[in-house]
Formats: C-alpha cells, structure tokens, sequence
C-alpha cells in the first residue's frame, strides 16, 4: 500500500475518520484547526515540508435537516471548501479522493449507476454535487458515492420505505481502503446490496429492537431509493 505517511485524511474526526484510524494509523489526520478547507493559506502553510501523495477528502456538513437550517455554512464547507482542496490537489500533483454521497440521485429507482443522471431532492446533496463538480476538474482525483452509518444503529425507528445500498463505516472504510492503490479516476459507488434503511438497521444487529418508520412521518426531504449499482467497484477490485 501507499506509504501511509504520505496520506492526508480531512475530517478526521468523523465517523470514515475514526475507522481509518484503525485502519491507516500512521496517516494524517489533522483536526479543522489546522486544516481547515475554507481557508487555502493555512493548507498551504500544513503542507509544507510534508510528502502528501494521496489526499481523501471526507470533511464536510453532513446533516440534511440542520443544511436547510444553515445552508450557508454548508455553502462554505461543501462547496467552497471542496473546490479549494481541488485547487490545493492540482497545484501540489496530489492525487485525491473525494467522499460524496447516494443523495445526489432522486431517488425515484434506485439501483443508480456512475453515469446516471443526478438530481438532488435536498441541500446536502446539491452541496455535495457542488463538491462533485469542482472535483470533475482535475484528472487525478476519484469521486466515491457512498452511504454508511455507525456500526451500531444509534436510532430507535428506520425507514421502511427508503432503500439504500448503505453499509456499516467499518466495511465501507475497508471497501474504500482497497481502492488506495488502484489509482482510479471517474467515479465509483461503493456498498452493499440494496435494502430498505429498516433492513440494514436489523442486519446491524438481529437482537436491537427497531421500530418502523416512514419518510412522510419526517420534516426533512428523504429520496426513496437511492441504492447504488456498485459493478464497477467489483470489477476494479477483481482486476478486470
């Protein structure tokens, strides 16, 4: 594998963050007040004297319902911040790997591939197609839609009118891993079978007790199915 020494990891502390620490000890993972995305100067300034051959950018404002709330700071993070860890990527010959999520497909068929079109339902999403886009700019760099959740479901209620490709953090982590070295460029969505988010919480753990739960009963906008068709993945890894 790439010297891990030679990896730098944004948003460490997050949930992907806390699982490539497992994985990837000796990895950068600095905090947002040393590398904070909306403020290139300072990333420039971490770099300095440091090797960094991979960057896998994961930092971002995940949450749809406090996005509507707060849609500039996501503006500011998820867009702006993404275009200038591309910037700092081209400028610097830094190969990157941008984390971006299902939610940028409507979610009225699932089973979506790379090349589907993609039409955000809610203001995280379009948020992370804006990240998508500036990433489109530059050669070297992999787009990873994904979904995952902790590797205990935290919730007391699932979905069962939302199916999801979605994965614990631990086997999308080491899903993602496997990719480090294949060098690939595009995009590539990585997961699991498709399911309905009540599914996946069972699956978690047979033994939790979850309640039902439908996206009308929520304030938030929910796509129905935004399940990924991971083919590509299989192929890369299969070496095909």
């Amino acid at each position: 594998m790439t010297d891990q020494r030679g990896i730098l990891f944004t948003g460490g502390s997050g949930l992907l963050g806390t699982e490539f620490r497992s994985l990837l000890p000796d990895a950068l993972y600095p905090s947002s007040a040393e590398f904070n995305v909306t403020d290139y100067g300072q990333m420039e300034a971490y770099l300095r004297g440091r090797d960094i051959r991979l960057l896998i950018h994961a930092a971002a404002f995940t949450s749809p319902p406090r996005i509507d709330q707060d849609p500039l700071r996501a503006l500011e993070s998820n867009i702006m911040g993404t275009a200038n860890v591309v910037k700092l990527c081209m400028t610097n010959k830094i190969r990157l790997m941008y984390i971006s999520t299902d939610y940028v497909f409507k979610g009225d068929r699932g089973n979506y591939k790379e090349d589907d079109p993609v039409c955000p339902v809610n203001k995280y999403a379009w948020s992370k197609l804006g990240g998508e886009c500036a990433v489109r700019m530059y050669e070297e760099a992999v787009i990873i839609r994904t979904s995952f959740g902790p590797n205990v479901f935290p919730f007391e209620k699932a979905f069962t009118d939302q199916w999801t490709s979605r994965e614990s953090v631990r086997k999308i982590a080491l899903k993602i891993a496997d990719l480090i070295d294949r060098e690939v460029t595009g995009t590539v969505h990585v997961g699991g079978d498709r399911k309905t988010v009540f599914e996946y919480a069972k699956g978690l753990d047979e033994s939790k007790e979850i309640k039902p739960l439908s996206v009308k009963e929520v304030s938030f906008k929910v796509p129905a199915d935004t399940s990924l068709d991971c083919s590509r993945y299989k192929k890369i890894i299969d070496g095909k």
